[in-house]
């Protein structure tokens, strides 16, 4: 289990003004992205290096955010070493999990070793979100047909009289703006404005579970040296733990739409399950003090049906809401990102604008992966809610402790998970800016 971007209690519904007709603007830009988040910040990277002017337009002030998602798979390593800056970006602090565990009463069982991966990086990256961001801006800035423009919140669509989306109202720190473009993007993020404002709903497949995500220092010389990623099962629950440079992550799991109650309850009840069923951390429990530690991820799968209208595209959990579930939700939308940047780079520079069959290419190539994602979250997910309505301790029956001690297994569930089913490869010659 890994943990994706945080649910926004606060977050604003449309308004009336919220849409700008428009008349045959003249473009600022060629392409707009909404929301510097992995698949955002990717695309517009890949899609400025090709020589396209981007404008990226992130809310908020910075990148840190609490509890977003960490983990940069083989297959994103790989793309970053691609465009010459995984090294770089690696010499920044970052945990190497090579294994997945869960740990129930009856047995440990290791599902997943990506050290039998054949590639330069057999291991999840687990990176703070924002300083992987904050390094891909950099890079992102040093290119001329990038800007970024931070604290600029996205308020309206331009529309031509044909509903064509033709570029974005947004509010900065200096006041309103129109910013007139070929083609805007949305990534930003489940609760993405960008698609209430486009009126492009999400069909939620349900959620058994949400999670309350916090730290606990780590204590290199008596925690276990190969924890990684690992779920500890208990009676009624379960939590996640996940390995950082200097702390563990931990993520306590409530049935779906019982936060309330537990909020009630207060950490009590999650100190006792730590030190319950977490036993190397149970010195530590009680530094879970008080509520205000906690951060809510409510958990979601939810898909557009229709990605994309005239000149709007939507990605990553803007298109389709991934579960924190093996942390997939930063590789598929960087995965969508690469196929962005292969089917529109070339169009966008050399007409300045893109067909919507070309839009639709996207989905066409990138929805199928993602189908086969959810579908297999959502079986986790039921499985999930059983666990948690239980009134005792999830036992693994004999055949999964017996298939899982085989190393084609492991390395297959590895694979799986390291690089996703369907995996684009990036077209790189669509990166030569002078490329016909």
């Amino acid at each position: 289990m890994a943990n994706g971007s945080t649910a926004d209690p606060a977050r604003t519904t449309a308004s009336t003004t919220d849409r700008a007709p428009a008349r045959h603007r003249q473009p600022s830009v060629t392409c707009v992205v909404v929301g510097g988040g992995p698949g955002g910040m990717i695309a517009a990277y890949l899609l400025a290096r090709a020589g396209v002017q981007v404008t990226l337009l992130e809310a908020h002030a910075d990148f840190d955010r609490n509890f977003r998602g960490d983990s940069l798979h083989p297959a994103t390593l790989e793309l970053l070493d691609s465009l010459g800056l995984a090294d770089e970006l690696l010499r920044l602090d970052h945990y190497r999990a090579r294994y997945f565990r869960f740990h129930t009463p009856t047995a440990t069982i290791t599902t997943t070793d990506y050290g039998k991966l054949r590639t330069r990086f057999p291991y999840i990256a687990l990176m703070p979100q924002d300083r992987f961001l904050d390094f891909m801006a950099a890079k992102a800035a040093e290119l001329p047909t990038f800007t970024l423009r931070m604290q600029a919140r996205v308020t309206g669509l331009l529309e031509d009289e044909n509903g064509v989306v033709q570029g974005v109202r947004y509010r900065g720190p200096d006041g309103e703006h129109e910013l007139p473009a070929a083609l805007v993007i949305g990534s930003d993020g489940r609760f993405s404005r960008l698609r209430r404002l486009a009126d492009m709903p999400a069909e939620s497949f349900g959620a058994g579970a949400d999670v309350l995500w916090f730290e606990l220092p780590r204590r290199t010389r008596s925690d276990p040296p190969d924890a990684d990623v690992s779920l500890y099962f208990g009676v009624g629950g379960y939590v996640g733990v996940l390995g950082r440079t200097d702390t563990w992550q931990v993520g306590y799991t409530i049935p779906k739409g019982t936060y309330a109650q537990a909020r009630k309850a207060g950490v009590v009840p999650i100190q006792d399950f730590i030190r319950r069923w977490v036993p190397w951390l149970a010195d530590r429990a009680q530094l879970l003090a008080d509520w205000s530690q906690l951060t809510l991820l409510s958990v979601d799968i939810a898909r557009v049906e229709r990605w994309h209208r005239p000149g709007l595209l939507l990605i990553g959990d803007a298109a389709h809401v991934i579960s924190p579930v093996g942390g997939n939700g930063i590789l598929m939308a960087i995965q969508d990102a690469v196929t962005v940047a292969n089917v529109l780079a070339r169009p966008l520079r050399q007409r300045g604008l893109v067909s919507e069959a070309e839009l639709a290419r996207v989905q066409e190539i990138r929805e199928p992966a993602i189908i086969s994602v959810q579908r297999r979250q959502i079986r986790t997910e039921r499985r999930s809610a059983a666990t948690l309505r239980a009134d005792k301790a999830f036992r693994p029956p004999l055949p999964l402790r017996l298939i899982t001690e085989v190393p084609l297994v492991r390395w297959l569930s590895a694979r799986s998970n390291a690089y996703g089913p369907r995996t684009p490869r990036l077209d790189e010659s669509v990166l030569t800016m002078d490329a016909s």
